[in-house]
């Protein structure tokens, strides 16, 4: 048995190995699921917020698949969201959407201009105090970031509304889909719908 040390061990780190070896074992138990088709199952999609603490197959009860999941930080209805949704449905057949945003929101944390002037000052993790935030150093910065929208939002039920309603009247997305607008509730895992975005995703004639 050869005692050679693969270089790249030095270089891995510990959560890159725990990630490798919970695929080993994943693999061992994969099955059929090979087999899968490639169009979700029960032809919906879910757009939902990045946050580690929403895992939206137990929430949803979804299988390997069953669904389109589409993540981004606050679940937001970005250009490249809707891009995923369009295809989601011209192409593989969902007939209907979801919203979810969260409570305890990140994105509800900061605006904009405290982003931008964060990124402009140093590119290292920020922290955040009775004061705000703040960069624990500041050297190579960039205003890059004055050319990105980070849909940063006040009012959670205001943004999971604003996001249905940008969906809906894109011309891109077919009359025929329902959206359903919904929030997360991170303390006791209930999906709370907002009924005013609901109503906005409703099917037009």
């Amino acid at each position: 048995m050869s005692n050679v040390i693969d270089p790249l061990e030095k270089v891995r780190s510990k959560v890159h190995q725990q990630v490798l070896s919970a695929n080993q074992e994943y693999v061992k138990h994969f099955g059929n699921k090979g087999e899968l088709a490639i169009p979700p199952a029960r032809q919906f999609a879910i757009l939902t917020c990045m946050d580690a603490r929403l895992d939206p197959a137990q929430y949803a009860g979804l299988a390997e698949g069953d669904a389109h999941v589409i993540r981004n930080a606050g679940g937001r209805a970005s250009d490249d969201a809707i891009r995923s949704l369009v295809i989601s449905h011209k192409l593989l057949g969902t007939k209907e959407w979801f919203v979810i945003h969260h409570t305890d929101c990140g994105m509800a944390l900061f605006t904009d201009d405290i982003i931008r002037d964060l990124l402009s000052k140093s590119l290292k993790t920020a922290t955040v105090d009775e004061h705000g935030w703040r960069n624990t150093e500041e050297s190579g910065g960039s205003n890059e970031a004055r050319h990105i929208a980070f849909l940063t939002f006040k009012n959670l039920e205001a943004s999971v509304t604003e996001d249905v309603q940008r969906i809906r009247q894109h011309p891109l997305v077919a009359k025929n889909i329902p959206i359903y607008g919904y929030i997360y509730d991170v303390r006791s895992g209930k999906l709370i719908e907002v009924p005013e975005a609901t109503h906005a995703g409703e099917v037009l004639n």
